[in-house]
């Protein structure tokens, strides 16, 4: 398994001297897209009804426990990643631990399925889903991660967008609560004149 993960790796990774347009691309992919998830959840929150404001919490909660799984898979199996290992080429700097799974990509996909599963708006959900395609090609030709941690990423993401979808009726109502007084005490002069939603 570990061989088809190199060799895939290998395949994917950029050459010694990629295109500038390739690498500016991968970068924008692998770095910086990533920020389109507080905004989309931040947007939803402000513009949005009570029930896209519980959406969006759900959709959080699976974002934080995939990231927190992916801590305790670290912790227990340590993946050296690409570059640690001597392999490839690297075009990103990046801390060296380990790479499996990717925590951009689970976190990138614990939102999409939890929009996938809770529907609203499905269309969201899609378009998510699949533009974590090119951030895990990204990552990739960057050096930074395996093909198998993608794979993983996705695992957890589905796990984690499920059993947060399925246990909200533990956490939810307490936790819209204190985000609700919160949002009313940040953005109460921007409710008052209209502009974000109560």
């Amino acid at each position: 398994m570990e061989l088809l993960n190199q060799t895939l790796f290998l395949w994917l990774n950029a050459p010694e001297h990629p295109s500038a347009l390739a690498l500016t691309l991968a970068t924008f992919l692998a770095e910086w897209l990533i920020w389109a998830v507080p905004l989309l959840i931040g947007i939803g929150w402000l513009r949005g009804n009570e029930t896209t404001r519980e959406k969006m919490l759900v959709a959080t909660a699976a974002g934080l426990l995939g990231l927190l799984v992916n801590q305790i898979i670290g912790l227990a199996w340590s993946h050296p990643r690409p570059f640690m290992i001597g392999l490839g080429h690297t075009f990103m700097p990046h801390v060296a631990d380990s790479s499996f799974p990717s925590d951009h990509l689970t976190l990138w996909w614990s939102l999409a399925f939890s929009l996938l599963l809770q529907r609203v708006p499905r269309v969201a959900g899609i378009a998510l889903a699949l533009s974590g395609i090119p951030i895990a090609w990204a990552r990739i030709y960057l050096g930074v991660h395996f093909p198998l941690d993608m794979l993983g990423a996705a695992v957890v993401a589905a796990f984690s967008a499920w059993l947060t979808l399925r246990g909200a009726r533990w956490y939810l109502g307490l936790s819209y609560q204190l985000a609700t007084g919160i949002h009313r005490r940040l953005f109460g002069r921007l409710i008052a004149l209209g502009w974000v939603r109560e």
